[in-house]
């Protein structure tokens, strides 16, 4: 019965994201309207969904796990999360939508290829084979999540939840478009903050109170509620530490998150989304945090941490509500995965196919192109995620940081910098991408498992920098900067 119940809690679930889709589907006729929702989106969808799409399983599974394993060490994640995104509202977003206003992008190729008048169509090129390599293994980490949760709650095996995880993506985001995508954000969002909510409050309670959960952890483990955890005050803490804030970075210029300012109606839902998407990841994270260390008071000794969340919700809810926690590990799951298939459907169909091969073929033919595209890098993650159950938080780091850094530092010099040249950027984005990957490969180990975000951002921004400054900058782009400078007003300026 139990079975029963939280099953027919997931098919409602699903009947309602179907229906976002088919009703999302009449703005997508065109790439405009199939890849930025045709520019319409209102603050409060934007300041959900670019949370919802940024967090991701990473937050409900490896977060709440990472709360479970480290205790208050993870509150430094929490740190650099809510920077980044503050950061990224109150200073990239104005700016941004109006560079891409300007030049009508629908990608961030778009905005780069436009922003620095480059005609061989370079930056949609190396943009492909990045967001394309870094898609695939961040979907793996998302299916790996599905396989997690699925078997958590319904005792499905890890392989099987895996395949019923990718059936419900694939047939989601084949439905419907950016508008589809984004509403449906929303919608997991809100069921994402309210799990985060109500989950630690009764873990806490269950724990017998606050108190006697710090009392429990701290006798199980005093590192558990050091701020710099089990590494104490050395060189292996302060590289997690700073580790953990530098995951907010790629709230800054991750593609998939940019999108969401680009789909904006206007400066107005910008300024007015700010605080719901700062007041969001609080309590996204927060919760999130104190939920593992509530989970760890009440189950310790769990073999696989990053399960903390389905073994709460199973022992403490009644049986609807943990059909709705499993609801929202798939929204966690399903909100990151619709936008990075359609990130990857964009990079291929608008900037290679249309316009770096200059195909002259139909919307109608192009979208059914990005359709495609969604199914085989799907099957990719699918196949990656079936050959090792890794852990999903690490996972999601090397992906998040990736696409992070290859963008990152570029998007912030072409913001705020205008001797940016476009051999600067070009170098900025492989040499950030390059190191991230070879410092997980080959470095990381040595150096206190340093997180590959810093080496890989700073670099990036360095190779950046000094390009541009070996080179031109390209006059009119200058003159264009300057017009942005002041269209923006005060707050860039600041």
């Amino acid at each position: 019965m139990t079975s029963l119940t939280i099953i027919g809690v997931l098919v409602g679930y699903l009947i309602v994201l179907l229906a976002i889709g088919f009703w999302g589907r009449k703005e997508s006729g065109d790439l405009r309207g199939y890849y930025v929702a045709g520019k319409k989106l209102p603050s409060w969808v934007i300041a959900f969904s670019s949370n919802a799409t940024g967090e991701s399983a990473w937050l409900l599974l490896g977060l709440t796990g990472m709360g479970y394993m480290i205790g208050v060490h993870a509150f430094w994640i929490i740190m650099g999360e809510v920077l980044g995104v503050a950061c990224a509202w109150i200073w990239v977003a104005r700016p941004f939508k109006e560079y891409t206003d300007r030049y009508d992008s629908i990608t961030v190729p778009d905005y780069l290829t436009e922003r620095f008048r480059d005609t061989s169509h370079i930056f949609r090129w190396i943009s492909a084979i990045i967001i394309l390599s870094m898609v695939m293994a961040y979907t793996a980490a998302q299916l790996t999540a599905s396989g997690k949760a699925f078997d958590s709650f319904l005792g499905t095996g890890y392989t099987q939840g895996v395949w019923i995880g990718l059936g419900i993506v694939l047939f989601y985001t084949t439905v419907g478009g950016f508008k589809a995508v984004a509403y449906s954000d929303f919608v997991q969002g809100v069921l994402m903050l309210a799990c985060l909510i109500i989950l630690p409050i009764v873990g806490i309670v269950a724990a017998g109170g606050w108190g006697e959960m710090i009392s429990a952890l701290g006798a199980q483990d005093p590192a558990l509620l050091d701020p710099m955890g089990s590494f104490g005050l050395g060189p292996a803490g302060i590289a997690s530490a700073a580790g953990s804030v530098a995951i907010g970075l790629a709230f800054l210029g991750s593609p998939q998150l940019l999108t969401r300012f680009m789909a904006a109606r206007d400066q107005k839902q910008i300024v007015d989304g700010g605080l719901w998407a700062v007041l969001c990841v609080i309590g996204f994270d927060v919760g999130a945090v104190f939920a593992g260390m509530a989970g760890r008071t009440l189950y310790p000794g769990l073999l696989d941490p990053e399960t903390i969340l389905p073994q709460m919700s199973a022992s403490l809810f009644p049986a609807f509500f943990t059909g709705m926690f499993l609801v929202v590990v798939l929204a966690a799951i399903m909100s990151t995965v619709d936008s990075l298939l359609i990130l990857a459907s964009s990079v291929v169909v608008r900037d290679v196919v249309q316009q770096a091969m200059g195909s002259t073929w139909s919307e109608r033919s192009l979208s059914m192109l990005g359709k495609g595209v969604t199914v085989v890098i799907g099957l990719v993650g699918l196949a990656v995620a079936l050959l090792e159950v890794r852990l999903i938080f690490d996972f999601v780091l090397f992906a998040w940081s990736g696409i992070a850094c290859a963008f990152t530092p570029v998007v912030l010099c072409s913001l705020f910098w205008k001797r940016t040249t476009r051999e600067g950027a070009i170098a900025g984005m492989i040499v950030g991408f390059a190191v991230t990957v070879l410092w997980v490969e080959l470095f990381k180990t040595g150096f206190y498992d340093l997180y590959e975000m810093i080496p890989g951002f700073f670099v990036g921004l360095a190779a950046c920098v000094s390009v541009s400054l070996l080179t031109r900058p390209n006059a009119e782009a200058v003159a264009e900067f300057e017009a942005v400078h002041e269209s923006v007003g005060p707050l860039f300026r600041a």
